[in-house]
C-alpha cells in the first residue's frame, strides 16, 4: 500500500509539474481556458510559454493547452525570426486574478519579430471581446513592455491595449504571422556595452564597399541601423544590401568596414550570443571597441574574446 500511495504522489507531482509548464491537455474541466496556438508564418516556429520552450508547430499547424482556475500561464510568443526565448519577442499575455479575464499583447520596439493576433471565442460587444491584432511595430494594440498592474474588473471595458472577454470556459486563439508573412525587418542601433548616447557607425554615412564603420553619437540615421539577431546572423545595415565585414585574414586588430553582403561568406558570418558579445563564427575572434574609447570616429575591430572585457559587449 505504502509503495502504491508513493506511486500515487510522484504521480501527482509530476502532473502538477506539466500543468505549472503549461504543458497540453486534452481534458479540460469546468472553468477552464483553452489557448489555441496557430502557426501562420512562413516557417515552423518554436512555441514558447512562461519562458519555456513547449513545442514547434510547422507552417499550418497548431497547438492546444489548457489552464484551469485563475492560474496565469504566462506569455505565449516564438523564438522565430529573431526572437529570443527570454523574452524579446512580441507576446500574447492574459491575466485572470480575480476573474478578471484580461488578454493583452506585448510588442518589442527593437525586435519585432513577428505579427499576431489573438481572438477570443465569444462575439465581441459592447466593448468586450474584440479580436485584437499587431502587424507592425507602430500597431497601438499592444504595450511596448509587459505591465505591471491592472485594472479592477468593472462593468465597462478596461482602456486598451488591455483587454477583457468576462466568461468563463473561454478559448483564445492566438495567431502567429496573421499575415502569412514575417514583418519586414527594421533597423535597430547597436550600442557599446548599454550605452545609449554611441551606436555603431557606417563613417560618413557612405554605403559603399570598404567605408570604415565606427562608434559615433547616436543621431537615429540610417547609417546606425542595424539588422541584428540572436544567434548565427549577418549584421546588415537596413534598407541596404550592405554587411559588417572582418575581411578576408580576420584576426586581433583588424577595423571592421560593410561590403556587399554575401551568403556563406565566412566574414559576415557573426552570432549574436546571449551575453550580448558579438562574435566572428568559428574564429574565436568578437565585435571590439579598440581600449573601449567612446570618441567620435574610433573604428571597431576584432579581437580575441575573452569573459569580462566590456569592450566586446554589445546591446540594442
Amino acid at each position: 500500500m505504502l509503495h502504491m500511495k508513493l506511486d500515487a504522489s510522484l504521480f501527482f507531482l509530476v502532473a502538477s509539474s506539466l500543468w505549472i509548464a503549461g504543458v497540453s491537455c486534452q481534458n479540460p474541466g469546468p472553468g477552464d481556458r483553452q489557448y489555441i496556438v496557430r502557426n501562420s508564418c512562413p516557417t515552423a516556429v518554436e512555441l514558447v510559454i512562461g519562458g519555456l520552450i513547449q513545442t514547434t508547430i510547422p507552417t499550418g499547424g497548431s497547438s492546444t493547452t489548457f489552464t484551469g482556475g485563475n492560474f496565469n500561464p504566462g506569455f505565449f510568443y516564438t523564438t522565430a525570426n529573431g526572437g529570443n526565448v527570454n523574452g524579446q519577442a512580441t507576446r500574447a499575455g492574459f491575466y485572470d486574478d480575480n476573474d478578471a479575464h484580461y488578454y493583452y499583447m506585448v510588442k518589442d520596439e527593437e525586435h519585432f519579430n513577428i505579427g499576431m493576433s489573438i481572438v477570443p471565442n465569444r462575439p465581441a460587444a459592447d466593448g468586450f471581446c474584440p479580436s485584437i491584432l499587431c502587424d507592425s511595430v507602430s500597431c497601438s494594440t499592444a504595450f511596448p513592455s509587459p505591465p505591471t498592474r491592472f485594472p479592477a474588473p468593472a462593468a465597462t471595458p478596461p482602456n486598451p491595449p488591455v483587454y477583457a472577454c468576462p466568461f468563463s470556459n473561454l478559448t483564445y486563439t492566438i495567431t502567429f504571422c496573421p499575415s502569412g508573412q514575417f514583418p519586414q525587418p527594421t533597423g535597430v542601433a547597436i550600442h557599446p556595452n548599454g550605452n545609449s548616447g554611441k551606436c555603431l557607425d557606417v563613417r560618413g554615412a557612405v554605403f559603399a564597399n570598404g567605408t570604415p564603420v565606427q562608434i559615433y553619437d547616436c543621431n537615429g540615421t540610417n547609417a546606425q541601423k542595424w539588422v541584428i539577431a540572436r544567434g548565427s546572423t549577418k549584421v546588415k545595415l537596413a534598407g541596404t544590401d550592405f554587411c559588417l565585414d572582418a575581411g578576408s585574414t580576420p584576426a586581433n586588430g583588424v577595423g571592421m568596414k560593410i561590403w556587399q553582403c554575401y551568403d556563406n561568406l565566412p566574414a559576415q558570418q557573426w552570432y549574436f550570443t546571449n551575453d550580448n558579445r558579438i562574435a566572428l563564427e568559428g574564429q574565436g575572434l568578437c565585435l571590439d571597441l579598440p581600449n573601449g574609447v567612446l570618441t567620435n570616429s574610433n573604428q571597431v575591430q576584432t579581437w580575441q574574446c575573452s569573459d569580462g572585457n566590456n569592450n566586446q559587449v554589445w546591446t540594442v
